[in-house]
């Protein structure tokens, strides 16, 4: 057992993965050029629960971004872009770490392909709102 987290931990070292433990310690990056705005899944995902799910990413220019996913209720995690080795990611609230890679109107994020849309749905800006009241900045 024992030779078993050493190995973990020493593989964790090498691949240059820390885990994360404090949000607050993520520093917050600016959105690159063209980033910010409302992101949204077109047609069904392989990752999400259902083909009728919806998700969403709203990223600010400032950093901040609301990971907005909806089917039967809304599930929405304030979070912030963080740059690790020229990569980009958004860092959650949770913890959790999805890499963001842009390509034209196109995001690939959590093995979702998301799209540039006008606004997001009322789901999302209703929790986007609430986030807001709590220091999510729009």
């Amino acid at each position: 057992m024992m030779k078993k987290r050493w190995v973990i931990g020493a593989l964790v070292l090498l691949s240059g993965c820390v885990p994360l433990e404090n949000y607050e310690g993520v520093v917050k990056h600016p959105a690159p050029p063209g980033l910010a705005g409302y992101w949204q899944s077109e047609g069904p995902q392989s990752e999400l629960v259902s083909p009728e799910a919806i998700a969403s990413l709203i990223v600010t220019p400032e950093g901040d971004t609301l990971d907005c996913r909806q089917w039967q209720r809304v599930i929405a995690v304030p979070g912030k872009l963080s740059v690790r080795e020229d990569v980009l990611d958004n860092i959650t609230q949770q913890l959790d770490s999805y890499r963001i890679t842009r390509t034209g109107d196109r995001l690939d994020y959590d093995g979702m392909t998301l799209k540039r849309v006008e606004k997001p749905t009322p789901e999302c800006a209703d929790a986007l709102t609430r986030k807001k009241a709590v220091g999510l900045k729009p």
